[in-house]
């Protein structure tokens, strides 16, 4: 025996020297991990007699990342799981902590050695060594022999030495084996980029995802898996393998399984022996029928968000490699970017399917046209309306068919390009004789990445005819009923004079009811004669320095009657010194009446109404404001169109003709001023209006 014949000579043996060599010799040949591995251990068990021995190679974290057992001359395979508990808690975990080599002459007297479920241990003698470069721990050796005691302090020297010189080996190899494995997952994850990226549909993009794993990794299943969009859920979207059929459309809550937890943890895992998983989810072997052995599960990642995970089940070669999570992880990257392009492909594409959907089945005639106005595509409507077919409207522009606002539209249609939307009315230049009114809408859209434009065109004929006798309605009641009006005022004026002062109050009040209301009807007549002329642009009556007191005065006093009905009270605040305005006193008048009326018509028993007024500069702003109701934002410009009615409260009720705020704008606009609401439901409303002032004027 080697070991027993040595001579020091300077404080190293000849033999040491002759088996430093012979070992270098041996393991420069080589530089596969498992080659290397099982060199060392042979020629150490050669030289010390060992009848069994075992190396764990640690990472540089001192993780262990391989491992070999070597009994008499049998190679055991797949050891690293077995060797993990004795580096944890055996004598090999105490050599990795101390960093120096040990001989243990009876395992069954040394605390340190692994015991058995009976708490003994098999006695035999036993030399462990750490293989250190420099300060750096690369791997554990022990070497064993079945007779106690049988390893002395010269095997310790030795089995060190050959350490010494074994690591460097076992240093280089596990680089090489960590370089070549790096350079396999790179070719197993380009392979996969290029193959994942080929498609855009999403089943195809997922189909090619189960592939390339089951290629690359060699399993028997492949699933996937994604986050539903409540984020709650897991739903398996695709599978390979047997019954993978029962895989697809199987849910499992989120930190549920295996699966789950990585949804939920955002980090893969492998696991060697699933059913002893305390994880797994026994149910899901169940409902598939298949038994699930060894698992590798990694998270689908886009911006780092987790959407899904891809499981990799049933290793053919019976176990995982550390490798394989890398692989698994990098194919769930690429999954994530490539699922979400998919995805939004997807939704591009049925959003253009439900667009073209609405596109023809809409009711309104639409043109679609590129940022010049020439026509792209028109619906079946638009070619009913416009007259002509839309092979003949793709050779048109759209200012062809319809006389184009180009205020509104801007120079160029600059607005349009923009992004503001427009609407105005205009007359439709078709291919009929008949004149088709038409209220058109254009705004900016984008198809398939280009900006175009969507003409709505609405046929507004029959409207147009009804609003021509509404106002023929207007001048029929100012004219036809002037005359009327004047002599009942007359009569009634005539019976107040000749009541006697002590008459019965019963029918005093009825002639003042009688007074107001026909006062209200004079009121109404006015006010749409006053309506259509502005709206012909003709000037505004008789403008002169007058005084807003007086104005605020004679409505307040108009109104009262109704106000003292409904339970209102009535307030002024209109300052002293404030400046005269040019303004028609009747049509002002009847502003603030009108105004007046509608606080009054919607506040409730208690309320108050203020009327006031202030100077902003060259103009006098003045308000009417209530704590009624409001008015709902959406309605606050359409409350001053004609004939436009605002639903109030819960009942949803309305009253009058909607000709009061529209006559109060014309008024206030024909004056040369400005009419707005400020109001929040619940709150109340505050309609302001300003009139300039007059220049002849001079202060209360």
């Amino acid at each position: 025996m080697m070991a027993t014949n040595v001579v020091k000579e300077g404080g190293r043996t000849k033999a040491s020297l002759d088996l430093l060599y012979h070992i270098s010799r041996e393991l420069a040949s080589a530089l596969e991990l498992r080659t290397v591995l099982e060199r060392v251990i042979k020629l150490s068990l050669e030289n010390v007699s060992g009848s069994s021995g075992s190396i764990i190679v640690l990472d540089d974290k001192e993780n262990p990342v391989d491992s070999i057992i070597v009994v008499g001359d049998k190679v055991i395979e797949e050891t690293t799981e077995q060797l993990r508990f004795t580096l944890d808690q055996g004598l090999a975990g105490w050599v990795r902590k101390n960093r120096q080599a040990v001989r243990v002459p009876d395992t069954d007297q040394d605390k340190r050695w692994q015991r058995g479920e009976d708490g003994k241990a098999e006695p035999k003698s036993v030399v462990c060594a750490p293989l250190m470069v420099r300060n750096q721990l690369v791997g554990v050796m022990t070497l064993t022999h079945p007779e106690v005691g049988f390893f002395t302090e010269d095997h310790l020297n030795l089995v060190q030495t050959i350490s010494d010189q074994a690591a460097f080996a076992v240093l280089n190899a596990r680089l090489y084996a960590e370089t070549q494995r790096r350079a396999a997952i790179m070719t197993a994850i380009a392979d996969s980029a290029r193959a994942i990226g080929v498609s855009l549909q999403l089943d195809e993009v997922l189909n090619t995802i189960l592939q390339q794993t089951t290629k690359a990794l060699d399993v028997e299943v492949v699933s996937l898996a994604l986050v539903e969009p409540g984020g709650k859920d897991l739903v398996f979207r695709a599978a390979t393998g047997k019954n993978s059929k029962q895989v697809t459309g199987l849910r499992i809550g989120l930190g549920r399984g295996i699966a789950g937890w990585v949804a939920q943890e955002g980090q893969g895992t492998i696991v060697q022996d699933a059913q002893k998983d305390p994880r797994f989810l026994s149910d899901v072997d169940r409902v598939t029928g298949y038994q699930i052995r060894a698992m590798a599960c990694a998270p689908i990642l886009t911006q780092k968000k987790v959407i899904g995970v891809i499981e990799a089940l049933n290793p053919i070669a019976g176990a995982f490699d550390r490798s394989d999570l890398s692989v698994l992880e990098g194919i769930g990257n690429l999954a994530g970017m490539a699922i979400e392009h998919a995805q939004l492909f997807e939704q591009m594409e049925g959003a253009r399917r439900r667009y073209l959907d609405l596109f023809e089945d809409s009711i309104d005639p639409i043109l679609i046209t590129d940022l010049e106005g020439n026509i792209i595509e028109a619906n079946r409507q638009a070619e009913l309306l416009i007259g002509f077919d839309k092979k003949t409207l793709q050779q048109m522009n759209v200012h062809a068919v319809h006389k184009a606002d180009y205020k509104a539209l801007g120079k160029d249609m600059s607005r349009l390009k923009e992004g503001a939307s427009v609407s105005y009315e205009s007359v439709l230049q078709g291919k009929g004789s008949d004149q088709v009114n038409i209220d058109v809408y254009v705004h900016k859209i984008s198809v398939e990445g280009a900006d175009q434009l969507q003409w709505i065109l609405r046929d507004i004929t029959e409207r147009t005819k009804l609003d021509n006798l509404r106002e023929d309605l207007a001048s029929m009641i100012y004219h036809d009923l002037r005359s009327p009006l004047a002599n009942i005022v007359s009569g009634l004026d005539v019976l107040e004079m000749m009541l006697p002062k002590d008459n019965d109050p019963t029918i005093r009040s009825v002639l003042d009811i009688a007074m107001r209301s026909t006062e209200r009807v004079q009121r109404l007549a006015n006010s749409l004669l006053d309506t259509s002329r502005l709206e012909a642009g003709q000037q505004i009556g008789s403008p002169e320095p007058t005084q807003v007191i007086d104005l605020v005065q004679m409505a307040l006093d108009a109104v009262a009657p109704a106000a003292q009905g409904r339970g209102v009270k009535l307030e002024a605040a209109v300052p002293k010194g404030m400046p005269r305005i040019m303004a028609d006193a009747e049509m002002m008048r009847r502003v603030f009446i009108n105004l007046m009326e509608n606080a009054i018509k919607y506040s409730m028993e208690g309320m108050t109404v203020i009327v006031g007024a202030k100077r902003t500069q060259d103009y006098v702003e003045m308000w009417v404001q209530d704590e009624g109701r409001g008015i709902p934002k959406a309605d606050q410009k359409r409350i001053f169109e004609k004939f436009a009615r605002v639903q109030v409260g819960a009942t949803g009720s309305t009253k009058g003709l909607g000709l009061g705020l529209a006559y109060c704008k014309l008024a206030v606009e024909g004056h040369g001023g400005k009419l707005w609401v400020e109001s929040e439901v619940g709150k109340g409303s505050r309609f302001a209006f300003t009139i300039p002032i007059a220049r002849t004027g001079r202060l209360q």
